[in-house]
């Protein structure tokens, strides 16, 4: 009784924190959209989002006892009028680091890394062209703590570019902060792990999430790169005031909603990890986590309180549409909610 009543007032107090932003900062018609009554279905809901301004949306839901269920609104290609479907392969942007961290766990577990190893130990031709690389561990760079300039950041970093190199635009640049005095996301920290694991492993580290992590959970659906797949089934994405389709540009994982929705969790339930590698995990990184590249805004969620799954897929961003996808998912988690209050 005492942890449901925790969970309740936690609810509350994030409702209202997300009231009282959407009131002071948000543009006055989504604030007005979050206080709409809520749908009778996430079909509505996803309607509604799409007549808000969202070209495409696609959502999965997996409560333990139940199946699966899919969603999908809008277009999948608004240029040639294809309705968006569930599935459908997209960015998943920064929802990857998940996978990385996971397999960088799996691989200490093996002895094959060590998360107090410096990155100038792994990566020694960096030696003196990142500050502090003999003092950045392999943990400070998981937990974002290392101090290394965030090449997004770099005023020569284009999104809509896919062949910079991504190295080159932080080497040689001074740190941040001194390393684990502070923390700052950097999608550096995670270029140099994959680098690191490639390395170690004598192979491309994308074939050891495939092989190691997914298949033998029977994940499929998951690439590296837009790269490998048959791009009919790439969402098509935009930003707003530009008519250009950024699905072509390689910015990283491409994956299903379920395939990350199976995911997310084998990782929150432990089934992904052996007991050793599930406590190595344990308060090194996230059990959750969104992604952002030009064009595709991604959201994978574990809730507790309903022992639900649900990942969120929008093909549109810029001009506040983040914000609006936001508020569009809470609204989906608030009509789950209540479906499961009613059913209980």
């Amino acid at each position: 009784m005492k942890r449901m009543h925790t969970k309740t007032m936690l609810r509350m107090a994030a409702a209202l924190v997300t009231i009282t932003s959407i009131y002071l900062f948000a543009p006055w018609e989504f604030g007005l959209y979050y206080l709409k009554p809520l749908p009778k279905t996430i079909e509505q809901e996803l309607t509604n989002a799409v007549n808000e301004r969202l070209d495409g949306i696609i959502v999965y839901v997996a409560q333990e006892d139940k199946d699966p269920e899919y969603y999908a609104q809008g277009f999948h290609n608004r240029n040639e009028k294809i309705k968006a479907y569930p599935q459908a392969l997209f960015k998943i942007a920064s929802i990857a680091k998940l996978y990385d961290a996971s397999a960088a766990v799996k691989l200490v577990a093996r002895g094959q890394l060590s998360l107090e190893q410096t990155l100038a130990f792994y990566l020694p031709e960096l030696s003196g062209r990142i500050q502090y690389s003999d003092k950045i561990t392999l943990r400070m760079m998981i937990q974002h703590k290392s101090g290394i300039p965030n090449f997004t950041d770099h005023e020569g970093f284009n999104w809509g570019e896919s062949s910079l190199d991504m190295l080159e635009l932080i080497l040689d640049q001074p740190a941040d902060f001194e390393p684990n005095s502070e923390y700052r996301y950097s999608n550096t920290n995670y270029y140099l792990l994959q680098r690191i694991m490639t390395r170690v492993l004598g192979y491309d580290y994308g074939q050891f999430i495939k092989n190691e992590m997914l298949r033998p959970l029977g994940i499929e659906d998951t690439f590296m790169s837009v790269n490998e797949v048959n791009q009919d089934r790439m969402m098509s994405g935009y930003y707003i005031g530009s008519p250009d389709d950024f699905k072509y540009l390689d910015q990283g994982m491409v994956a299903t909603a379920e395939a990350v929705g199976k995911f997310i969790r084998v990782l929150n339930d432990g089934s992904l990890f052996t007991e050793e590698e599930a406590e190595i995990y344990k308060g090194l990184y996230e059990y959750q986590h969104d992604g952002w590249v030009l064009g595709y805004w991604s959201r994978a969620r574990y809730y507790d309180d309903i022992d639900t799954v649900v990942v969120q897929f929008v093909n549109t961003t810029g001009d506040d549409t983040l914000l609006l996808s936001q508020i569009v998912h809470n609204r989906i988690i608030e009509i789950i909610r209540r479906e499961v209050s009613n059913r209980d």
